[in-house]
């Protein structure tokens, strides 16, 4: 009986030892994850694709197997994305900004070859020297002009003034004792101002030189001239039609109702002020044509405000001009619009 009780416990205890040094044997039944994900798969009528493993890991691909990306060239980095968001940016001579349409800018880079950073107190220095140059050629002029400034007086006067050389009453009258040598200072003046505009434009040239195109400077070496040409045509509209016709109109207007008597101040500041005044009148064209050669300006963008020009013509006109009549602003500015006009018609023609 006591042998019976103790072979149990023996049993027992044998057992107990067997699984304590026994070591944990995984069950073989149990299905792994990526086998339910393939039997799942298989239910449902998918076909699985077993990614790239790499060695025992399995869930990493070997640096090897990426294919090399190419290298990118300056032509094909344009409009391309960067890795942190931005956009590439030519880094060729080919991937350069190109020329615009009418060949302006022809300097590669950008930017004008002799373009260089100055102090604003140089560029004021510079630009004083400059206008002090167009200062002292137009009073050399005048200078030059004036020992023969009593026969321009007497030239201008009988040419303007009706019946002049035949009628007594219509010669000049002298109010103050400067009048006659003011009035020739005045026309030696207009004489400077004449040859003045060009090289004002010439000098202006000399100044923005540095940051032209070579284009641009030929545009404006070719503008010099066809200033100096401008100024005269404007010179010559107003003493063969535009004063003849003020005047006509002042002595017609006035005849049978009372005796004019014309002062030498007044008539000669209205006949050098419209002179001078179409002389810069006429320089209309050749601005407009600079504005849109250098791409400031273009023909649909003035056309679509001509109102706007057209009444600061008549704004302007109206304010500088010393007619009381009324008949010389109106006459300026029908000048200025049809200049203004007339380029705007000859570029629309010529297809710029």
């Amino acid at each position: 009986m006591a042998d019976d009780r103790d072979q149990p416990e023996t049993d027992s205890s044998t057992a107990d030892e067997s699984d304590d040094g026994a070591e944990p044997v995984a069950a073989a039944d149990e299905p792994s994850t990526n086998d339910t994900d393939a039997a799942t798969a298989a239910g449902e009528g998918r076909s699985v694709v077993a990614e790239p493993t790499d060695g025992a890991t399995g869930d990493e691909r070997s640096p090897d197997d990426t294919e090399p990306t190419p290298p990118v060239t300056g032509d094909e980095m344009v409009g391309t994305e960067t890795a942190d968001g931005g956009v590439a940016r030519p880094t060729t001579a080919g991937d350069a900004a190109p020329a615009s349409s009418d060949g302006l800018f022809d300097a590669p880079g950008g930017a004008p070859e002799e373009d260089v950073e100055m102090p604003l107190t140089d560029h004021i220095e510079e630009m004083i020297n400059r206008l002090a140059v167009v200062l002292l050629v137009g009073g050399v002029v005048a200078l030059a002009v004036f020992p023969v400034a009593d026969q321009l007086v007497n030239y201008l006067w009988n040419t303007h003034i009706p019946g002049a050389a035949t009628i007594a009453d219509r010669r000049p009258r002298l109010y103050g004792p400067l009048e006659l040598p003011l009035t020739e200072i005045k026309v030696a003046s207009l004489a400077g101002l004449l040859v003045g505009v060009p090289v004002l434009v010439y000098q202006s040239y000399r100044f923005m030189r540095p940051g032209l195109y070579p284009r641009e400077r030929r545009y404006y070496l070719a503008a010099v001239p066809t200033s100096l040409v401008l100024a005269g045509v404007g010179v010559s509209f107003a003493h063969f039609v535009v004063l003849p016709a003020i005047f006509a109109y002042l002595t017609s207007y006035t005849t049978g109702t009372a005796l004019v008597a014309f002062g030498l101040k007044e008539t000669f500041n209205l006949i050098l002020l419209l002179m001078g005044y179409m002389a810069v009148v006429f320089q209309i064209p050749l601005l407009i044509q600079l504005g849109i050669m250098m791409g400031l300006v273009s023909r649909r963008w003035l056309e679509d405000r001509r109102l706007l020009f057209w009444g600061g013509f008549a704004g302007l006109s109206f304010l500088v001009s010393p007619d009381p009549t009324g008949m010389a602003p109106i006459i300026i500015a029908a000048t200025m619009i049809t200049l203004f006009e007339g380029t705007l018609a000859l570029l629309r023609w010529t297809g710029q």
